[in-house]
């Protein structure tokens, strides 16, 4: 079952599970995951349970994957086959998406990404400025996702680089 658009409710706190690729899906690539992910979230299930939920590509490279966990909690084996599909297509489209170290931003309308040691480096050596805002991955709920995801450096993780 899936968590439909018009069902999504903002103050429910959907479990969020976000992969961020490496770079921007070309237009065929994002068509193609849509259709992977459709297909799997159609069948995707907890001990036999189907598991109500959905995604979306936020900036055409963040792959947001929501669960309503108070119909159905997910469980081992279902993270499992979610991890799956994803390093399926992670691996097809060599995305990075299982790459913890880097850093993504968004600098002059831009969505970028570095590698962590390369943006802290940056950010030493004032080769960023200031005035970006820095997507934080570890969001692990809708509504932290909504609020959180994407923040103005100084209120964001990166900030504490030193």
């Amino acid at each position: 079952m899936k968590i439909e658009e018009s069902n999504i409710v903002e103050t429910n706190d959907y479990r969020v599970i976000i992969y961020p690729a490496s770079r921007p899906f070309e237009t065929k690539e994002a068509k193609t995951i849509t259709e992977k992910l459709f297909d799997f979230l159609a069948t995707w299930a907890a001990h036999g349970k189907p598991l109500s939920s959905s995604f979306k590509i936020e900036k055409n490279q963040f792959i947001v994957i929501c669960v309503d966990e108070e119909k159905e909690m997910a469980s081992g084996c279902s993270i499992d086959a979610l991890g799956k599909i994803m390093r399926e297509i992670d691996e097809e489209y060599q995305l990075g998406l299982f790459d913890r170290m880097k850093a993504s931003f968004i600098e002059n309308g831009e969505v970028k990404t570095l590698k962590l040691i390369d943006f802290k480096t940056k950010i030493r050596n004032g080769e960023l400025s200031k005035d970006i805002q820095v997507f934080d991955f570890s969001k692990n709920t809708y509504l932290d996702f909504l609020s959180h995801f994407v923040l103005p450096f100084e209120k964001s993780w990166a900030s504490s680089i030193k």
